[in-house]
């Protein structure tokens, strides 16, 4: 069973005798696949990680990620710097920095161990903290690591099932089928003769979590107090947030319970499979599944050399998504291609269940209320559902978030429903998002992201595949079940309004009498925006800075020429350099004014 990242490469296992249902071809496609992603049998050139040890110093930790922490900060600061730049500053010049800074980060983050490791993955899903070109980034983050040794699986094993290896399972392979910075995967059998796989937790995990996350901690706090950074943003809740998570995913027996509930909600349907979970040889850090083999979904050759539908597939993956979450409300929260296989007989096999979401019902009829406001581009509607979802925090002055979503809505509703790309409203609303006080909870950056990776893996799949396509039956559905169909759709539009009104009506005197108590007390702030005086600040503002740039460049102008008539050559070309940027900058100043002249 694959971990939680993509496993390593190693010699094949021994795969199922041939039936009726799995042809040569298939065990072939099977072996191949095999082959190119467990871990070698012999011992792989390891990187000399500083986190991968049993026992771990908490200055030594401390120093480590204060160091890049820091250096990020400096990065930051010298980013807007013209003087850092070879050759002066250009946004190309800032575009090209931003990528190279965010390969360093995926690479210290590697380096720092599984806490980063999975913070850098979960900050892949918050497009609204980040630039664009760090989410892409750390969404690359995959933790291929050494595994650690047989020795310490079986001290492991041993301490918390309570019987050494040998008296628990018949055979037990003690080379891993693959490796991760939480844990590996070793394939073993029970004496009742069943093919199980083992996940065993990497030794010391805890005691690396408890230090990292108390000095991420203080980081969090020193955000949040930062003037810039802290305002509008809530650094202790998000890293209160990744606290829940990681936790969550470092305890097996949640894992566990997880994948016995997934098994449930997909009980009765024979084209998804899910890992039994024996319960017997379970605990916080080994866990015990039923051996489940399949083709990895974005084997594309090794599914079609195995004679299944790609395009079947394709939609199967949708379905059981939507499903997961518009009828369960409980989803596998990192369906990435790893997590997805399929069986020999065009089945969907999903792995790995320490990250899973949760949707409830009154989160879901908060999200259909968004879906709704989208579908009529009612940007109003859409703000308040987003301000009652909590992925919105209300301000002062909601005009510019209003016009960035009713832009946003004018942007990608001209298309019709079935062309519209997951991926391509994904990066719009992300791009609007950033900046502003969108603040995406965990679930909805999962959703998001599990949606785009599903377009994605379709698309391989079936290159005419349309996630909204598949998509429609079950908004339409929910939609009608909620009193939304074609044919009541007047009535039901009269009756929401109808019920607004009557709400409103009921609630006015109080808001009237709240009003008066304000008044009274002196808590309301009078706010006016004019937008003609706001144009004529600005202009004002930058005729200011152009008139100090006229007039530096006219005074270096004359020192350079006094002091050249004196033969103070050197000190006449600095001067005359000084003159020479000013004067570009009064340019480009100029410049600047005419074309924000020409758009209004």
């Amino acid at each position: 069973m694959p971990p939680d990242a993509k496993p390593l490469r190693s010699a094949p296992f021994d795969l199922p005798e041939p039936t009726p249902q799995i042809h040569s071809e298939t065990l072939a496609a099977m072996q191949a696949q095999h082959e190119d992603e467990l871990v070698v049998r012999r011992p792989p050139p390891a990187k000399a990680y500083r986190w991968s040890r049993d026992r771990y110093s908490r200055q030594g930790r401390f120093i480590d990620i204060w160091s890049f922490m820091l250096k990020l900060l400096a990065e930051r600061w010298a980013y807007n710097k013209s003087w850092s730049y070879k050759g002066g500053i250009s946004e190309e010049k800032k575009a090209l920095r931003r990528r190279r800074l965010a390969v360093w980060i995926r690479e210290t983050l590697l380096d720092l161990g599984p806490t980063f490791i999975k913070v850098g993955q979960l900050f892949s899903t918050r497009a609204d903290l980040f630039p664009s070109e760090y989410v892409e980034e750390l969404s690359k983050l995959q933790d291929k690591v050494p595994a650690f040794s047989y020795a310490q699986v079986e001290a492991i094993v041993e301490q918390d099932l309570g019987k050494p290896i040998p008296d628990l399972f018949r055979s037990f392979d003690p080379i891993p089928l693959a490796a991760a910075s939480l844990g590996q995967v070793h394939r073993a059998q029970l004496f009742s003769g069943e093919e199980v796989v083992v996940k065993v937790q990497r030794p010391g995990l805890r005691k690396l979590f408890e230090i990292d996350l108390a000095i991420l901690r203080g980081i969090a706090g020193y955000f949040q107090r930062h003037p810039e950074w802290g305002r509008g943003r809530d650094w202790i809740g998000i890293y209160e947030e990744c606290c829940r998570i990681l936790w969550e995913e470092i305890d097996y027996l949640n894992e566990g319970r997880n994948a016995d509930t997934f098994r449930r909600n997909f009980r009765g349907e024979s084209w998804v499979k899910v890992p039994r979970v024996y319960w017997r040889y379970a605990s916080p850090r080994v866990l015990t599944l039923e051996y489940l083999p399949g083709i990895k979904i974005s084997q594309y050759d090794a599914i079609e050399a195995a004679g299944l539908d790609r395009k079947n597939l394709a939609q199967l993956g949708a379905r059981a998504y939507l499903r997961q979450l518009l009828n369960d409300g409980f989803f596998h929260a990192d369906p990435h291609p790893g997590n997805i296989a399929a069986s020999p007989d065009g089945a969907l096999i999903f792995y790995d269940f320490g990250m899973m979401g949760q949707i409830q019902p009154i989160t879901r009829e908060k999200l259909l209320d968004t879906f709704f406001g989208i579908a009529q581009k009612d940007g109003d509607r859409v703000m308040e559902s987003l301000v009652a979802l909590g992925a919105l925090a209300p301000q002062d002055d909601m005009g510019p978030v209003r016009r960035s979503i009713q832009y946003m809505l004018d942007h990608f509703m001209d298309q019709p429903f079935e062309n519209q790309s997951v991926a391509a409203i994904s990066d719009d609303l992300y791009e609007v998002a950033y900046d502003q006080p969108f603040r995406f909870p965990a679930t909805f950056t999962f959703v998001m992201r599990a949606f785009s990776t599903l377009e994605g893996v379709g698309k391989g799949l079936d290159p005419d595949f349309n996630f909204m396509e598949v998509a429609r039956p079950f908004a339409t559905q929910i939609m009608s079940s909620n009193g939304h169909s074609p044919e009541s759709g007047i009535l039901s539009e009269l009756g929401r309004q109808a019920a607004q009104v009557g709400s409103t009506a009921f609630g006015l005197p109080r808001r009237i009498e709240d009003t008066i108590d304000k008044l009274e007390r002196g808590d309301i702030r009078i706010r006016t925006r004019s937008t003609e005086t706001d144009r004529a600040l600005r202009r004002l503002s930058n005729v200011n800075i152009g008139t100090n740039y006229a007039i530096l460049t006219g005074a270096f102008t004359l020192s350079a020429t006094l002091l050249f008539i004196h033969q103070y050559v050197w000190l006449a070309a600095a001067a005359a350099t000084a003159a020479a940027l000013a004067g570009i900058a009064l340019i480009r100043l100029l410049i600047r004014l005419d074309r924000y002249e020409r758009m209004f």
